[in-house]
């Protein structure tokens, strides 16, 4: 059988007058079989037929389009030059996973959609299931698809209490199992996984990031950031408050509980410094978390009884002392070990992290939802719940009129906020462990036992500040 060439109607043979010796053994209607009768020519196709155009001997027909493979091999199966009297039918288009006759034969290399056997697949009425988006992850609605809804309850974002994997349904406080099993875990985690994992932790908390249609509707605004300067916020900001001392307590807890040689506590410091380097604008940018391990690091209790030990925690005002290493009053010798073996997380800590804290206390600093995906409400949050702002008078109000003006500017950029947030969570995918550690009825449970969770917070307060002394004191007696 001779080859057929594909040709534009529009052009011709460049060598007409060349003899060719070929047989003449084709039909002279192939041209008809070619072309099924029953595929009439589009609204665009050309109207110059293949009889029309000059033809000699056994030239090959000039085409309008070109045919299936499979319907060229199926058409030309004969001997003797003798075609089939029928014409074939005409190929599917219809992917033939759908034919119910395709499944008993094999697929043929002139098929024009490949078949997927059933026992290769999925079975029969199942289709694919399409990868699971993480919550922090799924998109939200919009302003637009957005409605007023009057206020029903004041909404709480903390996780309800499941099975936990670390600790069992009755604890004690301060088991040390749990303690090694969490010293360990912390140290698989690099400064900045740790820090993305409390950022996802502490968005949830804060309700940036996870907010159900439910909670939206309850609360009035779609943002626990607009929330946190309601009336009806009041459970909210309690809820930020215990977890930013319940953070602190813990990372204190990470440096005085190494009751081991010097060099581990003042690796714990240099963890803790790291990892508030991580947490600064510009980084992953959680501002809370930072406050958190801010205050854990100038605890009286681990940095002394000092100006700035109160201030970044925003309890007290002045503008704090210069900064100087001196000024420790507890562990002098751990801290002076970290200046000696560790002297850039020294530095940072001193030159870097303070003054950038203590200028976050007073309403200042870094607010812009580009390099901080999670700003500081806890000012605003102290404020709104009644607590007095101590200091000259002078101070005080413009201390308080910065915190109002932040707190306005926070709420009215919630959703760039909640956008900086999943940016910088896109793709992440957190350790299951890790992320239970750092939340709040887990810390809760640790420090206080399941049993003592349940008490006042003033009064858990006042009894975990003084087991935190004792373990100074051991580590460090004073002269």
């Amino acid at each position: 059988m001779e080859r057929t060439l594909w040709a534009n109607p529009g052009t011709t043979d460049p060598c007409p007058a060349r003899d060719r010796k070929r047989s003449d053994s084709q039909p002279a209607g192939l041209e008809h079989m070619w072309r099924p009768p029953e595929d009439p020519p589009g609204p665009g196709a050309s109207t110059v037929s293949a009889s029309g155009l000059p033809r000699t001997g056994s030239d090959p027909v000039i085409l309008k389009t070109p045919v299936p493979l499979g319907f060229v091999a199926d058409s030309l199966r004969a001997s003797d030059g003798q075609l089939h009297a029928k014409a074939p039918t005409k190929p599917p288009r219809t992917p033939s996973l759908l034919l119910p006759d395709a499944s008993g034969r094999p697929p043929t290399y002139c098929e024009l959609v490949p078949r997927v056997l059933r026992g290769q697949g999925l079975p029969h009425g199942h289709s694919c299931p399409e990868a699971e988006v993480p919550w922090w992850e799924a998109e939200e609605e919009t302003e637009e698809d957005r409605c007023f809804a009057r206020p029903q309850a004041e909404v709480s974002f903390c996780l309800p209490d499941t099975l936990s994997c670390l600790l069992g349904s009755q604890n004690r406080p301060l088991e040390p199992e749990v303690l090694h099993t969490l010293r360990g875990l912390f140290l698989e985690h690099h400064p900045g996984s740790t820090a993305l994992h409390l950022l996802l932790v502490d968005c949830q908390a804060t309700g940036v990031l996870g907010v159900t249609k439910a909670q939206r509707g309850a609360m009035g605004v779609a943002s626990g950031l607009e929330l946190l300067t309601l009336p009806h916020g009041h459970r909210l900001r309690l809820e930020l408050l215990e977890r930013l001392e319940t953070l602190a307590l813990a990372g204190a807890l990470a440096v005085l509980g190494c009751a081991g040689p010097l060099e581990e506590r003042a690796a714990a410091l240099r963890g803790l410094v790291e990892l508030a380097v991580a947490l600064r604008p510009g980084a992953v940018g959680d501002l809370p978390g930072l406050a958190a391990v801010m205050g854990a690091l100038l605890m009286p209790q681990v940095r002394g009884k000092q100006e700035e030990a109160g201030s970044v925690m925003g309890k007290s005002g002045g503008k704090g002392g210069s900064g100087l290493f001196h000024q420790v009053s507890r562990l002098e010798r751990t801290w002076r070990h970290l200046r000696r073996s560790h002297t850039e997380a020294a530095l940072a800590f001193e030159q870097e992290l303070k003054p950038l804290m203590r200028s976050l206390n007073e309403g200042a600093g870094p607010s812009d939802p580009g390099e901080v995906a999670l700003p500081h409400v806890a000012p605003a949050a102290r404020l709104l719940e009644g607590e007095e702002l101590p200091g000259p008078l002078d101070e005080s109000c413009e201390r308080l009129l910065r915190t109002l003006h932040r707190a306005r500017q926070t709420a009215r950029d919630a959703p760039r906020f909640r956008e900086a947030a999943a940016r910088r969570l896109r793709g992440f995918r957190p350790s299951r462990e890790l992320t239970e550690a750092l939340t709040t009825g887990f810390l809760r449970r640790l420090l206080w036992g399941s049993r003592g969770a349940g008490a006042p917070w003033a009064t858990r307060l006042e009894k975990f500040q003084r087991v935190l002394s004792v373990l100074s004191q051991r580590l460090e007696p004073d002269p």
